[in-house]
């Protein structure tokens, strides 16, 4: 496969070549009918776009993508400073794959002082009283005012990297606990996980698990899922918290355990499967960067690195050869049947920016040793 996943990457690269040339200056926004919709930074999913440039660039050398990604640092500024549409956890989607990214490859000091304040800005979404960073809307919000979701593991790493660019204890304190928190609340005694949990905003006491874009509430979306792979990995990674490891093992084995036969998943673990049930590739694009996250924390000896391995091969041969659009030489997306919000009838179908970005990932990662930007 060495040969053919070298063509996938080579294959993505020229698709977000083509992306920049055709939309300058333009973000993707998710779209139903096989295509992106092209606009402005006012979504929480921009960053991902940014990351397949440094990708990109990382892979291949070639100055084009760096000058693209480096051009839009202003555009992501000018959001902070204008405080477009940031009335939620996702900064660290935002912010980790434009500035962060740029800084770590190119050392940009202005890139850094951009991802410092976008780490502010996701800090004052704290909520001592609950313990939780809140994941939408303001903080008197009546319906999210005390609501944490399993997402916001993956912004936990901008936290943690402004707590080793300045020492602040702030930015580590409040990352680790809400990781902590996440742990008891949204992994469950077997494994799955919930989407959100709901808190009470005067007292601080737990009310209920829910569900935001899966089935049901007590069911198990696939893409949260993988969240909890890849965000419980990477908050080992930075705290050497080992429950942290134990949890994303535990994600990690329920995933590979409820896939079905090519190894990709549905949208969520408990929709009945009919003909026709959507899937949701990204989420195994996520599910395959946690894996991996998860085989360079793990010695050779651990009992469960077999399965991790084999899951993985698995699943990305199968985006590879079944998910991908190589065979389609004007797409605008990289892997085709993701999900948005199947059960809110947005793209149930459809390409997902964030399932190219891990996608992409993972091959990067698989063939030259190329991380990600967490």
């Amino acid at each position: 496969m060495k040969g053919r996943w070298d063509a996938a990457i080579e294959d993505a690269m020229l698709k977000v070549k083509n992306n920049i040339v055709k939309f300058p200056g333009k973000l993707p926004h998710i779209a139903d009918g096989q295509r992106y919709e092209w606009g402005d930074n006012d979504d929480w999913i921009e960053g991902f776009y940014i990351g397949l440039m440094w990708l990109a660039y990382e892979y291949s050398g070639e100055i084009f993508y760096k000058e693209a990604a480096q051009n839009y640092l202003t555009n992501f500024k000018d959001r902070l400073d204008r405080h477009v549409a940031l009335d939620h956890h996702d900064i660290g989607f935002l912010y980790s794959l434009s500035s962060v990214a740029q800084w770590q490859v190119t050392g940009s000091t202005e890139a850094r002082e951009v991802a410092l304040q976008a780490a502010d800005r996701l800090l004052a979404r704290w909520r001592p009283a609950i313990g939780i960073i809140q994941a939408w809307g303001k903080e008197d919000d009546a319906d999210n005012g005390g609501r944490m979701i399993i997402d916001c593991l993956l912004n936990l790493p901008l936290l943690f990297w402004a707590y080793e660019q300045t020492g602040d204890s702030r930015y580590y304190d409040v990352a680790f606990r809400h990781a902590l928190k996440s742990q008891k609340f949204l992994v469950r005694g077997d494994g799955s996980s919930y989407h959100t949990f709901y808190f009470d905003t005067a007292t601080g006491h737990a009310l209920r698990g829910g569900t935001h874009q899966g089935y049901e509430d007590g069911s198990t979306w696939t893409r949260g899922q993988s969240w909890g792979i890849y965000g419980f990995a990477l908050a080992y990674r930075y705290t050497k918290h080992a429950p942290f490891l134990d949890t994303s093992k535990r994600l990690a084995r329920y995933f590979i355990e409820h896939l079905p036969e090519d190894h990709v998943a549905y949208w969520d673990f408990d929709v009945p499967i009919e003909n026709g049930t959507p899937r949701d590739s990204s989420a195994s694009a996520i599910a395959s960067c946690g894996l991996l996250e998860l085989l360079e924390l793990t010695g050779a000896d651990d009992p469960d690195r077999p399965l991790f391995e084999s899951a993985l091969q698995n699943s990305m041969e199968s985006l590879v050869e079944r998910y991908s659009t190589m065979d389609a030489a004007e797409a605008e997306g990289l892997l085709k049947h993701g999900s948005y919000h199947v059960l809110g009838d947005r793209a149930p179908d459809d390409y997902m920016i964030w399932g190219d970005y891990y996608y992409m990932e993972a091959l990067v990662r698989m063939q030259r040793g190329l991380k990600g930007y967490w």
